[in-house]
């Protein structure tokens, strides 16, 4: 069965506002099955776990229940899952939870295609330790993060790489396997940011190679909450315990403090929501995540095609990067017009885009000295007409 946007477009109220959002990278719409759950969780999801009435023991089944919702995402192991507010939240954690030898005298490398969260936790702990930092770098002509730099990028001293899977802006996708090989020959860490990448395309942490994967579900159209997922549960008992609770094991050892169980009640129920995009989809939860999400992909990546053909035929518009792999995530600018300007037209017809996003991609391919980027990206939700209307009034520009 084709996807069906159209069926698709119902599972959103929000849609019903009259807008155009192309603004995931700022959040993604959330559906109404998310919604209804996070608001019936407020109401009935009062009682922190460990009691043994009933209350009590409804959210510990929720965290339970969230750990193996993102399992099944990522086709990892939900004693491997933790969970918390925010991808930077949990990556500053993680960082601050490696142990005090594994900095000294070592080396940390980071990609300047990825976003500030799977950056700066690094640089901060590099200089806490005096550990030294290596750049992996973005090759400007095509905006791709060439892997084969990582064999020369790594040597015996270097416990951390960190790296997107995606890029949130260009959209640029990272062969992350072929990375992790060289990393894991000489015994390193390999942290992947895969939150922009997770919306559109099928995850599996084992084919990635990625050590501790980090998701976003605000990003697919969930509540504020993420997750670390490490690829061998066992080695959270490796890591500081960074948790108030003294007796806390597993996950739980990289969790500070309490869940908002509403929020996780709606993380498990954005998974559903996913799950259940391609109607034709069966099975397990996973069966159906990898059935819709692939669904999705071939859909999104239909009408990235026509995104970037049609901006392609605007003379003023300038598209920055052209990788060969990439998600539906698009920056560029405009010839005599300042990113901000072109933002405040868009949205005077209806059309959510981002201008000038904090980005170490954008500002290295001098993007400022232009007058800035925008930056925009598809939702499940999206249509060739929203793309004909972005483009129309692109066009009016000149």
């Amino acid at each position: 069965m084709a996807y069906d946007v159209a069926r698709v477009r119902g599972l959103f109220p929000s849609l019903g506002d009259g807008w155009i959002h192309l603004d995931p990278q700022a959040g993604m719409q959330i559906p109404d099955s998310v919604a209804t759950t996070v608001s019936k969780g407020f109401r009935s999801l009062v009682s922190q776990p460990g009691g043994i009435y009933p209350a009590a023991r409804k959210s510990a089944g929720i965290i339970d229940a969230a750990r193996q919702a993102v399992a099944d995402l990522v086709g990892g192991d939900p004693r491997g899952v933790v969970l918390g507010p925010s991808r930077g939240h949990l990556l500053n954690v993680l960082a601050e939870s490696l142990n005090t030898r594994v900095w000294l005298g070592s080396e940390v490398v980071v990609s300047r295609l990825d976003d500030e969260a799977n950056v700066l936790p690094w640089l901060r702990a590099a200089d806490r330790f005096g550990a030294k930092v290596r750049w992996a770098e973005v090759d400007i002509e095509n905006g791709e993060l060439p892997v084969w730099q990582y064999e020369g990028l790594v040597s015996r001293s270097t416990s951390v790489v960190a790296m997107p899977l995606a890029s949130s802006t260009i959209g640029s996708m990272v062969d992350v396997a072929t990375a992790a090989t060289a990393v894991h020959a000489i015994d390193g860490l390999v942290v992947v940011d895969a939150t922009s990448a997770a919306a559109y395309t099928v995850l599996d942490i084992e084919k990635l190679g990625a050590d501790v994967l980090v998701v976003s579900a605000d990003r697919w159209g969930g509540p504020a909450t993420a997750a670390l997922v490490f690829r061998e549960p066992e080695m959270l008992s490796r890591l500081r315990s960074m948790s108030l609770d003294p007796d806390a094991h597993g996950p739980a050892r990289l969790e500070i403090d309490g869940h908002q169980h509403a929020l996780l009640a709606g993380l498990v129920a954005s998974i559903e929501h996913l799950a259940g995009l391609d109607e034709a989809a069966t099975g397990t939860r996973r069966e159906r995540l990898v059935t819709s999400m692939t669904a999705l992909s071939e859909y999104s990546q239909r009408l990235l095609h026509y995104l970037l053909r049609s901006l392609g035929q605007l003379n003023l518009v300038n598209l920055i990067g052209s990788a060969d792999v990439r998600i539906p995530a698009v920056s560029f600018t405009v010839s005599g017009v300042t990113a901000d300007k072109v933002v405040r037209r868009l949205a005077d017809n209806g059309i959510c885009a981002l201008a000038d996003v904090n980005s170490r991609v954008l500002s290295g391919i001098g993007v400022g000295d232009v007058g800035g980027a925008v930056t925009i990206g598809l939702g499940p939700y999206t249509t060739p007409y929203e793309i004909d209307q972005l483009v129309r009034t692109l066009g009016s520009l000149g």
